[in-house]
C-alpha cells in the first residue's frame, strides 16, 4: 500500500464539538457609537460634571491653540495638537482616582494637565529638554509617551503589579488609531486579558496615522471589535460627546476595580488640525471633511445641551473663557523664559552609581566649563 493509499484510508475520530471558553457576545460593541448629548440619556447626566467637563474642554481648546503658537515662535520644539479630541482628553482625566495612574501617548497633554499636571512643565519634553518635565510618581502620570503604543505594556505592568499588591489601582492608557497597528498593542491587550488586569485602553480614533487613514490599517468591523478576539469587553463611542465618553469610561473603570479585568473602548474623534505642526494636512485630506467635522465640535455640543438645559449662560461661558485667557498668559510668560542649561546635567539619572568612565568625562567637561569661565589673560 502506497504512502498516499494509506493517507486515504486513514479516517480520524471527530472531536467531541467544540465550545468557546466564553460567550462572545457580551464582549461585542454595539452598532453604533454611544451618545449622550443631545440625547434622553442626558437628563440623567450629573449638571456639575457637565460643567466641568464644560470648563476644562474650553480651556483645553485654548492650550492646544497657545502651543501651536509656541512652535511658530519657536518655544516649542514640536506640538501634536489634540483640537478637536478634547472631550477624550478631559474625560480620562476626570474619570481616575487620585491613587490611579494615567499613561498618555505624545498628542495626551491635555489629559496630563487635566491630571494636575502644570500646564508648562507637560510642555518640557516637547521644547525639546531631556526632563519628562514632572514626577511621574508626584502626579500618577507616566511620561508623555513619542514612541508609539510602548505606554500600553507598561500599563498592564503597573495594573497586574498593583493586583498582586492588593492595591485597589486602575490604570488607564491613552492610544491612537494609528497605535493599534503596533505590536505593542497585541501583546498589552493580550497580556491584560489573560492576567485580568484592572487597566482599561482608550483609542482615539481620530481618522488618520499621520496621513495613513484607518481603512489602510485594519478591516476590522471597528477597532472595538479587535476586543473580542482578546477576550475582553469592547466599547464604542462618540469621543465628541463629553458626557459619553466619561459614562463609559467610568464603568470600565468600576468594572476594573471590581476585578472584571480589561476593557477596550474606542472613542470616534477627528484630528482637526494636522498631525504635528511638521505636518502638512491638506496633502491628504479636503477642507470639505474637516468642515463637516467641526459641526461636531466638542465643546458646542456640550455647551448647546447646557444652555438648552439652563445650567449654562452667557456669564459662564465668558467667565470660562477668562480662565482659558488666563491659564494661556501664565503658559505664554513662562515659555517666554529661557531655560535654565547646566551642562553637568549631562551625567546625571544615567547610572545609580556613576560608572569610572563616566566620572572621567564628568570631570573634563567640569575642568573645561571652568577654563572657559576665567577671564582672558589669567594663569
Amino acid at each position: 500500500m502506497t504512502v498516499m493509499e494509506q493517507r486515504g484510508a486513514y479516517r480520524p475520530t471527530p472531536p467531541p464539538a467544540w465550545q468557546p471558553r466564553t460567550d462572545p457576545a457580551p464582549l461585542l460593541p454595539d452598532a453604533e457609537p454611544y451618545r449622550v448629548l443631545g440625547t434622553e440619556a442626558a437628563a440623567g447626566a450629573d449638571p456639575e460634571l457637565l460643567r466641568r467637563l464644560y470648563a476644562e474642554l474650553v480651556k483645553g481648546r485654548r492650550y492646544n491653540a497657545q502651543a501651536t503658537a509656541l512652535t511658530k515662535q519657536g518655544r516649542l520644539a514640536v506640538y501634536p495638537s489634540s483640537t478637536g479630541q478634547e472631550a477624550c482628553e478631559v474625560a480620562a482625566a476626570l474619570v481616575l482616582e487620585e491613587r490611579d495612574w494615567l499613561f498618555p501617548s505624545y498628542r495626551d497633554t491635555l489629559a496630563v494637565v487635566a491630571r494636575g499636571v502644570d500646564p508648562v512643565e507637560a510642555l518640557t519634553l516637547l521644547r525639546g529638554d531631556w526632563h519628562t518635565g514632572y514626577d511621574p510618581c508626584e502626579h500618577r502620570v507616566a511620561p508623555l509617551s513619542t514612541p508609539l503604543a510602548t505606554q500600553l505594556p507598561h500599563a498592564v505592568g503597573l495594573a497586574h503589579a498593583a493586583r498582586l499588591k492588593g492595591d485597589d489601582v486602575v490604570a488607564l492608557a491613552m492610544v491612537g488609531d494609528g497605535g493599534t497597528s503596533e505590536g505593542d498593542f497585541h501583546e498589552a491587550l493580550n497580556f491584560a486579558a489573560v492576567w485580568q488586569a484592572p487597566v482599561v485602553f482608550l483609542v482615539q480614533n481620530n481618522g488618520f496615522a499621520i496621513s495613513v487613514p484607518l481603512a489602510k490599517q485594519t478591516a476590522a468591523p471597528s477597532l472595538a471589535h479587535k476586543a473580542v478576539g482578546y477576550g475582553m469587553p469592547g466599547r464604542l463611542v462618540d469621543g465628541n460627546d463629553a458626557a459619553a465618553v466619561h459614562e463609559v469610561l467610568a464603568a470600565a473603570v468600576r468594572r476594573a476595580r471590581e476585578g472584571g479585568g480589561p476593557t477596550l473602548v474606542e472613542a470616534i474623534t477627528y484630528r482637526v488640525e494636522a498631525h504635528t505642526n511638521a505636518d502638512d494636512a491638506t496633502r491628504y485630506r479636503g477642507d470639505a471633511e474637516v468642515e463637516t467635522w467641526k459641526q461636531h465640535d466638542p465643546i458646542a455640543l456640550l455647551e448647546r445641551e447646557l444652555t438648552e438645559r439652563g445650567l449654562l449662560d452667557e456669564t459662564g461661558v465668558e467667565r470660562a473663557r477668562q480662565d482659558a485667557e488666563t491659564m494661556a498668559a501664565a503658559l505664554r510668560a513662562h515659555m517666554n523664559q529661557d531655560a535654565a542649561l547646566d551642562p553637568m546635567d549631562l551625567f546625571a539619572h544615567v547610572y545609580a552609581e556613576p560608572t569610572p568612565q563616566l566620572v572621567e568625562q564628568r570631570e573634563q567637561l567640569r575642568a573645561e566649563l571652568a577654563a572657559e569661565a576665567e577671564p582672558e589673560g589669567a594663569q
